[in-house]
């Protein structure tokens, strides 16, 4: 108690959107709240399939209602949900974006507790949409917005209530099923920079007719975020912003480390010396130079004072970076920061009371999004090419220092800044889902009961396309040029001659031949197409079996089918199968391609794949009052059961018990619950499209050849994990009735992790007597090349997430001070004491995420507001903030005299990273009892994102928690009637 009395004093002035401590929604809303239920009215509740008088959950649940989510004034809900403290590790566009084969890009997906996606549940009503990613997992920029009333968020294990996937609790988009009448939201903005321009128009209907007995709603939406373009090269933000760096790790060999000074060192400015923006030799006598306009040779400048050795090495630098220097092909500040998305989402939902306690429904879904994304500017070749002397594209001056040298060829690098466009790709994801269902009540042993009923097809079409990127071996083919017999240039390899190979110059500044880059980049790029369907039928049932003397007991019980599939196909040149077939006449032939293996593009080499499995399962779940006292208070003990059986992995069993506890000291609340939750392999971890390529592993003390095998594990087993929350909740004692305080512990371990090796540790486990590993290989064959290992995911890896959840209220009239209106002050914070994850592999230990803002899950992650509302205008001021952290927990940290570094635990110069805190502005005003006009200001003093190193320089900073964006404008009309 006072821990939770202690931290709401400090968080008053901060963070915000209220968590639902009891059965009634506490909400963050601008607005003043309405007044909340009567003792005796029914309160439906997300943390539990009961719905009962008087039922308060032991499981605590976070709602946002209408006004909430149209104060946030976002084009995207996404983004209004992916802000409360709880939720860490989402995925939206801006993160990804650095991309090309993730298969993610542009996909708008929930993470609580920083488990990732796949280990949150997301509904729409309650019920499961069909996943917009092989994973399985939703995609919200799907979902009907403008008709959401209210969205729940369990912050908590929810399996035996809702099914697999539930770990780190459920988000549940509830929408307004009996809406009538009209309103339209118009929404446009732009960042302080002039870009990311976004426009927003939502329209719904509804009427009843037939003596409202038939109702009738129907909702359009079309938005457009037009994304934040490359600039290009160099160390150049977009559009004006100045903070891009080039961060990176400059990292020492690890034999070097014995002298006492640290292995790692965050530097600024680092420049990549293995390429230059138009080419750069990196080995022998001709090392450092570099290629300028016209192809024009000059002497490289690689900044920290660098000299090239002729070694590829360079004096003063550390590979792969100097700081300073010629930073023109540096090609992280290249990647958008966020994507062009455009979202086209249409709605509709008849209902018809075939009584007055019993309708029946026909709901339809139809989403489409679009997104539009550059990863990077050219396509960086690391000092891996070799160009012979004799090619004709090189100045006279470099072949003539060849002949000196006596070389025939020398080593180049290039970050191809002269090819026309950058790779660009285009993910599309087009939903449509049906839902054809029952619910109502009815009268049974002198108690009422309810149920509902519904049967759902969807079905999710993903096509990723990308353009604009090189095959490999044409690429090769084409920069390898020599002067034919008449004198004309033609590529040295005579199969690729023959077969349409055009040379292509990428020696300096020089202007790109069309002929040559549509050889190189042909116009049908790589291509993922995926087909996932989603068939679901479920029953519920839910009602007061009897009476106790202390409440009646609450039941509810289920029964649902759920089968999955998928199918996904890639472009010939990445999967590996024939081209040049009828099937396939965008992709002909050509004999310089791998058609066995495929991976010949740049990135984005697709495979395809298909799998389906189907899901029986069962639940029952009860609510016994356990005591009813004037002076003990109320008390209430919760319990859930359901047992599952998946076709690939058997049966599995998840549960819940629970207890929520109304002391007699006044407006005091305990609460508890541990539970048994699960999560089941999805489709591609079990039927991953197989991919072969030749690898060496170390077995035996030999070094042998092997096949690498790549494919999903049908026989993968359902994750585990143990979930306890404990809580107590102070809410509106009679001594502060606008009051609310709460702290929730929460304790999460999965166990069974699924996880993929490579493989070499697949070999090691196998050694350390694995048997499981074991089966996945063959490495003392008597014909060598039938040597394999298959690289897939297995049940070894563990987590465990521990910290827990603050949330503190404050609402008060504000005419006592002879003001108008209301004064709402809000705050939510979640504390991650630990969040360790333990890869299960020999030779590695467990690594502690919490606090490593490289990551997800920072140490403090809050949320704030403080809103003044008037009948006529509001004005909220809400604040969003991230804790400092470390780059690595691993990391230690030291100056001089450091310990010899190791794989497990390197040394570094400085491991502190800095949090970040952003102020937003929002306002309402009422312009007549139909029409308000609103405005909102993101990121208000323009916080420029922290730095983010890596080893390489492909991003740098870390969208996933920082805002990469900068300061947005935005404003609006809602009209409604």
């Amino acid at each position: 108690m006072s821990l939770a009395v202690a931290s709401a004093c400090c968080w008053l002035a901060m963070p915000a959107h209220a968590q639902q401590a009891e059965g009634a929604a506490q909400s963050p809303a601008a607005e003043p709240p309405a007044a909340p239920p009567a003792a005796d009215a029914v309160v439906t509740v997300s943390g539990s399939r009961i719905a009962a008088r008087g039922f308060t959950q032991p499981t605590p649940t976070t709602t946002l209602n209408a006004d909430d989510l149209a104060k946030s004034a976002q084009p995207n809900l996404f983004n209004t949900i992916a802000e409360l403290p709880a939720l860490q590790g989402s995925t939206g566009r801006t993160t990804s974006t650095n991309s090309t084969s993730s298969g993610i890009q542009g996909l708008s997906s929930l993470s609580l507790r920083g488990l990732g996606p796949i280990r949150t549940l997301t509904l729409l009503d309650g019920q499961r949409v069909v996943g917009a990613n092989v994973t399985g997992v939703t995609d919200v920029s799907q979902f009907p917005q403008l008709l959401v009333k209210r969205v729940d968020v369990v912050t908590g294990g929810a399996s035996a209530s809702y099914g697999s996937d539930a770990i780190g609790g459920v988000v549940n988009f509830i929408t307004d099923k009996r809406f009538t009448g009209f309103k339209v939201n118009v929404e446009g903005g732009q960042t302080t920079y002039r870009d990311d321009r976004n426009a927003t128009l939502q329209a719904a209907w509804g009427r009843a007719f037939m003596d409202d007995r038939l109702h009738v709603a129907v909702s359009g939406e079309y938005g457009r975020e037009q994304g934040i373009d490359s600039p290009g090269f160099g160390e150049v933000g977009a559009n004006g912003r100045s903070w891009y760096r080039n961060t990176a790790y400059q990292i020492r060999p690890l034999s070097q480390t014995n002298d006492g000074k640290p292995q790692y060192t965050v530097i600024d400015h680092a420049q990549q010396y293995q390429y230059a923006k138009y080419g750069l030799i990196t080995n022998g006598p001709l090392q450092g130079t570099a290629f300028g306009p016209g192809g024009a040779p000059y002497q490289f400048n690689y900044g920290s004072n660098g000299r090239p050795t002729g070694t590829g090495a360079v004096t003063g630098c550390v590979n792969p970076f100097c700081v300073g220097g010629d930073l023109s092909g540096s090609v992280g500040a290249g990647t958008n920061l966020a994507m062009d998305l455009e979202r086209q989402v249409a709605y509709t939902r008849v209902g018809f009371d075939l009584a007055p306690d019993h309708e029946i429904y026909l709901t339809t879904n139809f989403g489409k999004v679009k997104s539009v994304f550059s990863p990077n500017p050219g396509a960086a070749k690391n000092a891996n090419l070799t160009i012979q002397c004799d090619n004709p594209f090189l100045p006279a001056s470099i072949a003539a220092a060849c002949a000196a040298n006596n070389i025939t060829s020398f080593q180049y690098g290039t970050a191809n800044a002269g090819f026309p466009a950058n790779i660009n790709v285009h993910p599309t994801r087009q939903m449509e889902r049906v839902v054809l269902g029952a619910d109502g009540k009815f009268p049974l042993a002198g108690k009422e009961w309810s149920y509902d009923a519904y049967a759902e097809y969807g079905r999710n079409r993903t096509d990723i396309l990308v353009h604009d990127i090189t095959l490999n071996a044409r690429y090769n083919a084409a920069i390898d040029a020599v002067r034919g017999p008449n004198g004309t240039i033609v590529c040295r390899n005579p199969v690729a001659a023959a077969s349409g190979c055009r040379p292509l110059n990428i020696i300096g500044d020089v202007p790109a031949d069309p002929a040559a880059m549509a050889y190189v980049e042909p116009a049908m790029g790589p291509q993922q197409h995926t087909r996932q369907t989603q068939q679901v039928a479920s029953f519920n049932l839910n009602g007061e079996a009897f009476s106790s003397w202390a409440g009646p007991v609450a039941v509810a019980a289920g029964a649902e089918y759920r089968r999955e599939h998928y199918s996904v196909t890639g472009d010939p040149y990445g999967n590996g199968v024939s081209a040049g077939s009828p099937n396939t006449p965008d992709y002909p032939a050509d004999p310089l391609l791998n058609t066995a293996v495929g991976n010949n593009w740049y990135a984005g080499n697709y495979h395809s794949a298909s799998g389906t499995y189907d899901v029986k399962e069962a639940y029952v779940e009860l609510n016994i009052p356990v005591l009813k006292s004037a002076t003990w208070g109320e008390a209430n003990l919760n319990l859930a059961d359901r047992r599952t059986r998946y076709s690939t992995s058997g049966s599995v069993e998840s549960w819940k018990i629970g207890g929520s506890w109304k002391t007699g000291i006044d407006g005091l609340r305990l609460r508890a619950v541990t539970s048994k939750d699960v999560r089941a392999p999805n489709l591609s971890e079990l039927y991953a499209a197989a991919v072969v390529v030749n690898n060496v592993v170390s077995y035996q003390g030999n070094t042998i050849t092997v096949q690498q095998r790549t494919v999903g594990n049908t026989r993968l087993r359902p994750e585990l994990a143990r979930n306890t929350v404990l809580g107590v909740v102070l809410d509106r004692p009679h001594w502060a009735p606008g009051f609310s305080v709460s702290a929730d512990y929460f304790d999460i371990k999965v166990d069974g992790v699924i996880s993929t090796l490579t493989a070499q540790q697949e070999v090691d486990l196998c050694t350390a007597g694995n048997q499981e590993i074991c089966s996945a290989m063959v490495l003392n064959s008597p014909t060598p090349t039938s040597n394999y290992v298959t690289v897939q995911a297995f049940n070894l890896a563990s987590l465990r997430n521990k910290g827990y959840d603050l949330e503190a209220s404050y609402r008060m009239n504000l005419k006592d001070l002879g003001l108008p209106g209301r004064l709402t002050l809000r705050a939510l914070a979640t504390r991650t004491i630990s969040f360790l994850t333990d890869p299960g592999v020999v030779g590695t230990i467990p690594s502690e995420g919490a606090g490593s803002n490289l990551g997800g899950t920072p140490k403090w992650k809050g949320l704030a507001s403080q809103s003044w509302d008037t009948s006529q205008y509001s004005l909220t001021l809400s604040e969003r903030w991230i804790s400092k952290g470390v780059y690595s927990n691993e990391f230690i940290e030291c100056q001089t005299n450091c310990p010899v570094s190791t794989v497990i635990h390197p040394t570094i110069y400085n491991n502190r990273m800095k949090g970040a805190f952003y102020v937003d502005l929002g306002g309402t005003y009422k312009l007549n009892e139909k029409a308000t006009a609103y405005f909102k200001i993101d990121n208000l003093g323009n916080v420029d994102p922290v730095a983010a190193p890596q080893a390489n320089l492909s991003f740098a900073i870390n969208p996933t928690l920082y805002d990469v964006v900068g300061r947005v404008y935005r404003a609006g009309l809602r009209y409604s009637f």
